[in-house]
């Protein structure tokens, strides 16, 4: 499992109940987590919190606040600046466990030792990873999403992280239509990055469901692949997808390469446990 222990201003606080506490900066927030089966502890930490989303029996949810908090406020991961903003459908516009993928696309960028490296971000919601790759050193970032309002929202998030002097393409797109005009341009990336969701619409009413669209996805990303590739990164929160599930689709999907597939997760503070926040999966050349 790969876990995202370098972040200083985040930290998950505590779990259980299918709930779990963390700090964000200087707030405090209490979510909802399916993935938190066991019991919560008796500490008076569960009354620390900020903002509390409470989900409700009748679909979806809304926050409850202590107090008054700013609309947004920033938050840093190295030598990056992200926006939070807790959202109505209880996101804050970060996933941290990225930040364990965030790592690995700088550090192939870094150590590839090109000087032209083109990356493709796909369902690249508020753009963390694509301000990832521009800050290591990527040529050209295309960060591609179907909703209008979340690029726009990693808009400000390349304005935060000083890079606005940097070749980043943003396009609200439908991300299968979009990579077949791109294989007619006869465009090609040597890194492409890609969280594809459960389920979803494209901004033309285009139905996205995760199994019955994958491989379409994996071979359109493939036609765009340059042939000196340096890798493509997958992640994924599908439940019911494993990574071994996820490892076999890439090893049939570009043979001859090097598969590697794991979970990621975060660290809980209050004891040794490990929060599973998804699964990831990397091709490489070698």
């Amino acid at each position: 499992m790969q876990v995202s222990r370098e972040w200083q201003e985040y930290k998950c606080l505590a779990s259980g109940d299918g709930e779990k506490l963390e700090r964000w900066g200087n707030v405090v927030l209490r979510r909802p987590d399916p993935q938190i089966i066991w019991e919560q502890s008796g500490d008076k930490v569960w009354n620390s919190w900020d903002g509390w989303y409470h989900r409700s029996n009748k679909g979806g949810g809304s926050w409850e606040f202590k107090k008054k908090l700013p609309d947004s406020w920033k938050i840093h991961y190295k030598d990056l600046t992200f926006k939070v903003s807790p959202t109505n459908f209880k996101h804050t516009g970060i996933f941290p466990e990225q930040a364990v993928n965030w790592d690995y696309v700088m550090d192939k960028i870094r150590t590839s030792g090109r000087d032209d490296f083109r990356v493709l971000n796909l369902f690249a919601y508020t753009g963390c990873a694509s301000m990832a790759a521009s800050k290591a050193g990527a040529t050209e970032v295309v960060h591609v999403d179907a909703s209008k309002g979340m690029v726009e929202w990693a808009k400000e998030n390349r304005d935060l992280s000083g890079l606005t002097d940097k070749k980043i393409r943003f396009i609200v797109d439908d991300v299968i239509k979009f990579l077949e005009r791109e294989k007619r341009r006869g465009r090609t990336y040597h890194g492409i990055i890609m969280d594809p969701p459960s389920y979803g619409r494209g901004p033309n009413g285009e139905v996205w469901k995760l199994e019955d669209n994958l491989q379409e996805l994996l071979l359109k990303s493939r036609e765009v692949l340059d042939k000196d590739f340096s890798f493509l990164l997958i992640n994924s929160y599908t439940t019911g997808v494993s990574p071994t599930s996820l490892n076999n689709i890439l090893k049939l999907t570009f043979e001859g390469t090097k598969v590697e597939t794991g979970e990621i997760g975060l660290p809980i503070e209050e004891n040794d446990l490990v929060l599973p926040c998804g699964i990831y999966g990397r091709v490489t050349k070698d």
